[in-house]
């Protein structure tokens, strides 16, 4: 048996959210981002690789930050 997931506060991107997802994969896929996609993920200010991304779980109070390249001249 296992325990029913809480939704928990986090920061995407400066925007504060709720999230049941249990690991940085989890909530990408839940929002929608592909993940083969050109970006860099960071928690807390800390980079994750992106071989990470399936294991690294998140906790309650997290700062996720996605990262896309700009393009342009």
């Amino acid at each position: 048996m296992t325990t029913p997931q809480h939704a928990m506060k986090i920061s995407l991107n400066g925007e504060a959210i709720e999230t049941d997802a249990p690991t940085l994969q989890a909530l990408l896929i839940a929002r929608g981002y592909e993940l083969q996609g050109a970006f860099a993920c960071a928690i807390n200010r800390a980079f994750v690789p992106r071989p990470q991304w399936p294991e690294r779980a998140l906790q309650s109070g997290d700062r996720i930050d996605i990262v896309t390249p700009i393009t342009g001249g």
